[in-house]
């Protein structure tokens, strides 16, 4: 596994080692052992896993954790909210969601140059982003039945997190009280992300997709959920082939629930259609799997064309800012057109018809 990026794992264990012994006054002896980053996914915080081994009254005691520490380098998102991601892991504990149990959350920065949150780290497997898991990594490598197996137990927890009473769980607090509705909302935090991540300039594709999203957003009072927001494969944890995690809360809101349908299925065309390469066998299709999630949830969905497009939206909102960010670490030359050109701002364009923003490949 790499280490995070520009970060010196020998001075983050001391200074866990001392946070740790004012955190666990009785512990003994503390280690933290196999302190690494995660290989194949994230673009947006330092994630650091590790063994915390102590002594206490006598007894040894093991205990498996993982880190999140809020970006201070070049952020992907304007604001980083790792209270939110805390918050909500927290209070879906005693849900039906799997999630990681949340232990400590520290808002001093003087630890780890960041805030963070300590949590439970569970064992598993993470379909990889890079390489795309279409493409390349462990899912290439097991039975089609297996492929399917996953699928739809991860597309059954979307459904459960869908179907959660975000009023009795208290998550009211994810919406501001401004008479605006969700998709106005979000609209409107895309449409400052990329001025932001743009520098106030037009981008060929994303600006007239927003303005398409804009004129032709869903009227209608819309059904409101607890969404995740990065629903996909690629943000669970997999023990035997069911879902037994799921990571990474930075996107959550209150919003239409066809709101993470959307990006599940466009996620999965992008690791496949958008890089060039066919589904792996074993996964479903997009109807097979639309109809499933709808008995699982208990609702039609009605705008999903719509949601598509969003959501082919949003990423390639993102993916400029990480085009931006692979510049600024060096990883594209400064010259590049990456945040133009990448696969998601062409299936964009594909969606709304419009200019495809590499017409030349």
């Amino acid at each position: 596994m790499p280490a995070p990026r520009g970060r010196d794992l020998e001075l983050t264990r001391r200074r866990l080692r001392d946070w740790f012994s004012g955190v666990l006054p009785d512990a003994r002896e503390i280690r933290l052992s196999g302190l690494a980053g995660p290989a194949t996914t994230g673009f947006s915080s330092d994630t650091l896993l590790f063994d915390l081994e102590y002594r206490e009254n006598g007894r040894p005691i093991r205990r498996p954790l993982a880190i999140r520490i809020q970006p201070t380098g070049f952020q992907i998102f304007p604001e980083y909210d790792l209270g939110l991601q805390f918050r909500i892991q927290s209070a879906l504990a005693p849900t039906s969601v799997p999630t990681a149990r949340m232990y400590w959350r520290e808002q001093d920065p003087g630890v780890l140059d960041a805030p963070f949150y300590v949590m439970e780290r569970v064992d598993g497997r993470i379909p990889t982003d890079r390489p795309p898991y279409h493409t390349g990594g462990w899912m290439t490598e097991i039975r089609s039945d297996e492929r399917t197996a996953i699928w739809w137990s991860g597309l059954e927890v979307l459904a459960r997190i869908h179907n959660l009473d975000w009023e009795a769980l208290d998550l009211g607090w994810l919406a501001d009280q401004d008479g605006r509705t969700p998709i106005e909302r979000q609209l409107d935090y895309y449409t400052k992300y990329l001025a932001w991540t743009w520098d106030e300039k037009p981008h060929p594709t994303c600006t007239p997709a927003l303005e398409w999203l804009t004129q032709n957003r869903p009227r209608e009072q819309e059904p409101v959920t607890l969404v995740w927001g990065d629903a996909r494969i690629g943000n669970m944890i997999f023990q035997n082939s069911q879902c037994a995690a799921v990571l990474d809360w930075e996107m959550a809101t209150l919003g239409n629930p066809e709101e993470d349908l959307a990006w599940w299925i466009f996620l999965d065309r992008h690791h496949s259609e958008g890089v060039g390469a066919a589904r792996l066998p074993g996964f479903p299709g997009r109807e097979e799997t639309i109809a499933r999630y709808e008995y699982w949830s208990g609702r039609q969905t009605k705008h999903l064309d719509y949601y598509e497009r969003f959501a082919a939206l949003r990423f390639s909102v993102i993916m400029a800012r990480v085009a931006k960010q692979m510049q600024a670490y060096g990883e594209l030359p400064e010259d590049s057109d990456f945040g133009i050109t990448n696969p998601c701002s062409r299936m964009l364009a594909q969606l709304l018809d419009l200019p495809d923003p590499a017409p030349s490949d």
